[in-house]
């Protein structure tokens, strides 16, 4: 007899499954079938897998050094810091590009500054710029979850290192190097298919048909030319892809191998010299100002003028606030049970929505749903629904490495002890869970309260996201309104992640 959790992860699995599949085989139905690749195609393939590749990589190997020197390094404001350090990956993407073109762009302030020495101004456009705007997005995402990988390892292995005479190379090598080979595929992996299924960047940011993503192209056959059949290949085409990458990933993947701890606090004696001080100041630093200077390039624009937002947007706030917190609730209804579940399966099915266009799900949930009820009536419904699942793979980064490390270091005191059931996970699994459980709820939030995709299918004139609702300013040319708009759905995303983010934030500061 299966047991209860193994019935949850299987339902969890499957109902993932029959969303992202289920909808992409609606689109295809609908269409009379799908097309086969053109040469656009082709070079939207290629354009999608080099930009999501470099951006995946640059992101990693930044997000290293700044992580190492968060993890080592106490200073005053450091975990508000490390909470702001989620702002790009959390705000709407059309936010963190308004931020990056404040500073990158032709009349940015970069641009400024060259200018004054006569130099030409550099272009954000094309591949350059989506790869910056991709790297600034998911630096955080990247920094925080290697963060929790390096806080991950007991403060005992490094007083045994201390004790044993390790130095630096010593420490990096019996300590940190083992870390990094079970935490780095999974994050690059998930960086590497947020970015082959980027939309609002390559629109924003590709510069024309030779940047054009494989998401990009499905926008345009649905949008211009309602081509359900090449929209549906290009769909199969990017799902076949991000599930061989996270399959890979999965196959790559190592086992925690440090044992369990004391979770007392670590201390770095192999980071007392002055020149591991200054290079991770210069970390820490440059880091700061990469990520810091375009959110404040936003705020400056738009803090004056919060108090005159009209009303209709302060009630799309509030449709936002609702959409998110049901989508946090149901993000981890499901992802609880898969990551507690066992079996590369589970895991690779919890990773199918990044492998899938929000825009196919959100128009096969439409064709699905049209001939039963008015889209409209259920698009905050099916929003929430949407960013739940869309979600998914975040909170199980999160969460998988932490529920295998739980089960490493207690299952068999556990199972000495009788420990079963629900009484096992009331008492043992959320306990040591809080922390990544926290972190992912805040993630979740976070991007639901930023999400432009689906509900913009959906959404009627009399309700409306606070994003839509930006987006709609935005076409108005009423820019100063949607500047206002853009810093009110900052705050209320900081504030929602910052609310569940406390027990990471704890983690943080361990």
């Amino acid at each position: 007899m299966p047991s209860r959790l193994t019935l949850m992860a299987g339902g969890a699995a499957a109902f993932v499954a029959l969303l992202t599949l289920g909808t992409l085989a609606a689109v295809i139905a609908r269409a009379g079938g799908a097309g086969w690749p053109g040469v656009a195609d082709w070079a939207a393939l290629r354009f999608t897998v080099l930009q999501a590749a470099l951006s995946a990589f640059l992101s990693v190997a930044c997000a290293i050094p700044v992580a190492r020197a968060l993890a080592r390094r106490r200073f005053p404001g450091r975990g508000i810091f490390i909470t702001l350090l989620g702002a790009p990956f959390i705000l709407p993407v059309i936010v963190a590009v308004m931020g990056l073109l404040a500073i990158f762009g032709r009349s940015g302030a970069l641009n400024g500054i060259l200018g004054a020495f006569g130099v030409e101004p550099l272009s954000v456009y094309g591949l350059k710029g989506v790869v910056l705007a991709h790297v600034f997005i998911n630096l955080p995402l990247a920094v925080r979850l290697i963060l929790q990988g390096w806080l991950a390892i007991p403060a005992e292995r490094f007083r045994l290192a201390a004790a044993l005479g390790f130095g630096p190379r010593d420490i990096a090598r019996h300590l940190e190097r083992p870390m990094l080979r079970e935490v780095v595929p999974g994050i690059a992996v998930t960086i590497f298919l947020i970015c082959l299924t980027s939309f609002a960047v390559a629109l924003t940011l590709g510069g024309g048909p030779k940047a054009t993503t494989i998401e990009l192209a499905i926008f345009q056959a649905f949008r211009f030319d309602f081509d359900l059949g090449r929209a549906a290949m290009l769909a199969a085409m990017q799902l076949v892809i991000c599930a061989a990458t996270a399959a890979l990933a999965a196959r790559l993947s190592l086992p925690p191998a440090f044992g369990a701890g004391l979770d007392l606090a670590a201390q770095h004696w192999d980071a007392a010299s002055p020149l591991s001080r200054l290079a991770d100041a210069a970390a820490i630093g440059l880091a700061a100002l990469l990520l810091l200077a375009p959110l404040a390039a936003v705020i400056a624009a738009g803090l004056p003028g919060v108090f005159r937002l009209p009303l209709a947007v302060w009630q799309s706030a509030l449709w936002s606030v609702a959409v998110s917190l049901a989508a946090t609730a149901l993000a981890l209804l499901l992802a609880l049970p898969i990551a507690l579940g066992r079996g590369r399966v589970l895991e690779i099915t919890g990773m199918l929505p990044l492998a899938t266009s929000a825009l196919v799900v959100g128009t096969g949930l439409f064709l699905i749903l049209r001939p039963v009820a008015s889209p409209a009536s259920l698009a905050m419904p099916v929003t929430a629904l949407v960013n739940a699942v869309m979600a998914l793979p975040f909170c199980l980064r999160a969460l998988i490495p932490a529920a295998r490390q739980v089960e490493a270091d207690y299952a068999r005191l556990a199972d000495s002890l009788g420990l079963t059931g629900l009484a096992r996970l009331r008492y043992l699994t959320l306990p040591r869970l809080r922390r990544p459980l926290g972190f992912a709820a805040g993630l979740t939030a976070a991007m639901s309260m930023g999400d432009l995709g689906v509900v913009a299918l959906f959404a009627d004139p009399d309700r409306a996201t606070l994003p839509l609702q930006l987006y709609r300013l935005m076409s108005a040319y009423r820019m100063e309104d949607a500047a206002a708009a853009a810093v009110l759905l900052m705050a209320l995303s900081f504030a929602l992640f910052w609310l569940f983010d406390r027990g990471g934030r704890t983690d943080a500061a361990a």
